[in-house]
C-alpha cells in the first residue's frame, strides 16, 4: 500500500507526466495530469473517443515518465479499463475541472487502473530504486 501512495503522490505532485503507448509499431507520448487512488489501485482518466484509449484497447502496456525536483519515475505495467460508474465518479470528484468536459456513465469517461505496477524513482545521484503495487 505504502508503495501505491508514493508513486501517486509523485505524479500528483509532479502535475504533468508523460504516458507512452504503441500505436502499430510507433510510440506515442503525450502528457497527462491524473493519478488518483480509488479501491487500492492508481487510475488515470481519459477520453474514449482519443487515439489513446484505442491504443491502450489494443495492447494494455504502457509507461509513465514524470520529472520533480531532480528525482524522474518511471512507471510500467498495464492499463485495465474499470467500466464502474463509481471509478468513474471517484475520479471526477478528484478533479473537479474535468466535469467541463467529462461526465460519469457519458460513454466517452474511460477510466484504467495501473496493474503489475513496477516503478523506479532515479537521480543523477542515487542508485535506482523500484518499488512494485
Amino acid at each position: 500500500m505504502a508503495a501505491i501512495n508514493e508513486v501517486c503522490d509523485f505524479l500528483k505532485e509532479a502535475g504533468t507526466y508523460y504516458l507512452a503507448t504503441v500505436d502499430g509499431d510507433q510510440p506515442r507520448v503525450r502528457p497527462f495530469g491524473t493519478a488518483h487512488i480509488f479501491e487500492d489501485k492508481i487510475y488515470i482518466q481519459t477520453g474514449k473517443v482519443k487515439d489513446v484509449s484505442k491504443q491502450i484497447e489494443a495492447n494494455a502496456k504502457f509507461e509513465i515518465c514524470a520529472f520533480v525536483k531532480g528525482v524522474w519515475i518511471r512507471v510500467s505495467g498495464k492499463l485495465v479499463e474499470d467500466p464502474r460508474i463509481e471509478a468513474q465518479e471517484s475520479m471526477l470528484e478528484d478533479y473537479e475541472s474535468l466535469r467541463k468536459m467529462y461526465a460519469a456513465g457519458d460513454g466517452n469517461t474511460v477510466v484504467y487502473y495501473i496493474a503489475d505496477g513496477e516503478a523506479t524513482f532515479s537521480s543523477f545521484t542515487d542508485a535506482p530504486r523500484t518499488v512494485q503495487f
